[in-house]
């Protein structure tokens, strides 16, 4: 099975942890970011990995991932397509039809992807993304009429939101526009026709985008240095 990672965006927010490169490479716990998601990958089965990145970057990924098994094929984007676009673009250079994964390269996320895909191969779906709770920033007050009942610190809402993890099946693939965001133009169009699939995962979802994004994520990783396969 083969993969696409988008890694084309900027670590503007970063400051010198990103050293001018792009964010997908930005080193935590030693490693890259995007290191961590093939290593994922190649546990979950996956032999071939296609980077879409910009062009020029090409290099600094192969020397960056080239040792740890998958075989690494960084895309590079002449433009900026997009993430919709990135992908499309990108999967132009598979060898197979078929399923294919495709991540966000600036997250750490301990996702079961066998159990992903395996929920998207048993359903109707064209595409299945990963979803995880939103959890309120802010403490939450309880109300009883007038009255404070009590406090909730940072509580888990009754809402989903996508961590940009996904299985997209061919036809899928053939709908990403060539230029722009998925997410606001394919996904909803299959959620209309219901033939978009949710796999909920309720672990670890960290983002890097900030310094203290990106202490938070290296004290996980010191706190856990197996993971995700601990």
């Amino acid at each position: 099975m083969e993969a696409i990672i988008l890694a084309g965006g900027k670590a503007e927010r970063l400051g010198d942890a990103a050293r001018g490169g792009p964010k997908a490479l930005v080193e935590v716990a030693g490693k890259p970011l995007v290191a961590y998601q093939v290593e994922q990958l190649a546990a979950a089965g996956v032999d071939r990995v296609l980077i879409s990145c910009a062009q020029g970057q090409e290099d600094a990924f192969h020397e960056a991932l080239g040792e740890i098994g998958p075989k690494i094929v960084p895309v590079g984007e002449p433009e900026p397509l997009g993430r919709g676009g990135g992908i499309r673009f990108a999967a132009e250079q598979r060898r197979e039809e078929g399923n294919v994964y495709a991540l966000n390269g600036d997250e750490l996320v301990d996702v079961d992807l066998l159990r992903l895909l395996e929920q998207h191969a048993k359903g109707e779906a064209l595409a299945t993304i990963t979803v995880v709770p939103l959890r309120s920033p802010f403490g939450v007050v309880e109300l009883e009429e007038d009255t404070v009942s009590g406090f909730r610190e940072a509580p888990q809402l009754d809402h989903w939101v996508s961590c940009g993890i996904y299985v997209l099946g061919d036809e899928a693939l053939s709908r990403f526009p060539e230029r722009g965001d998925h997410e606001t133009s394919t996904f909803p169009e299959l959620a209309g026709e219901r033939r978009l699939g949710a796999y909920r995962h309720e672990g670890i979802w960290l983002t890097v985008n900030t310094p203290k994004d990106l202490r938070l994520a290296e004290e996980h990783l010191a706190a856990n240095p197996d993971w995700p396969n601990a």
